[in-house]
């Protein structure tokens, strides 16, 4: 019998015991990006930051992927400003995204797992992972998403054991 990796312990001996459990499988990145909006929280290199923040603080988010004729250039976060305004000296309203934005993320591909995404936030001490399809870009996975999903997968597996739940009958 061939076992996937992707099964843990419990889901083996609970497959062994009940053949009605359905087998945990390990969600892909291509799982997440097809439950999030569409990406409208984009920018240009050559935008001015103060322009960017203003659009980051009226979209509600912590991010915004810049994008140069559709080409991927990298990501500008909050994170990111914080720390160069605190050793800049030059005025914010001459300064563009280029020069506050991260050109260098983890990249993972569409079938890349969640748990590969998460290994290589923290290896890398990030927040973002670039998603790619073979060289075309297809978006941005945040540790936002990935929490997202897990409370998400995890309040259905607590709805599906509270349905198999037999009540007495008195």
């Amino acid at each position: 019998m061939f076992i996937s990796s992707n099964f843990t312990s419990e889901a083996i001996s609970a497959t062994r015991s009940n053949k009605n459990v359905k087998p945990l499988t390990m969600e892909r990145v291509a799982d997440v990006l097809r439950h999030k909006y569409p990406q409208f929280n984009t920018t240009t290199s050559r935008r001015k930051i103060s322009e960017a923040l203003h659009q980051m603080h009226c979209e509600n988010v912590d991010h915004l992927i810049v994008l140069d004729e559709e080409r991927f250039m990298g990501i500008l976060t909050e994170h990111d400003i914080a720390e160069k305004v605190l050793y800049r000296s030059r005025d914010l309203d001459q300064a563009t995204v280029s020069e506050f934005m991260s050109t260098y993320l983890p990249v993972a591909t569409l079938n890349d797992s969640l748990e590969y995404c998460m290994q290589l936030m923290e290896r890398y001490n990030v927040r973002h992972v670039a998603v790619y399809d073979r060289f075309n870009f297809k978006g941005v996975v945040s540790s936002h998403d990935l929490m997202k999903q897990a409370l998400d997968k995890r309040q259905h597996f607590f709805e599906e054991a509270a349905a198999s739940v037999s009540t007495w009958n008195y």
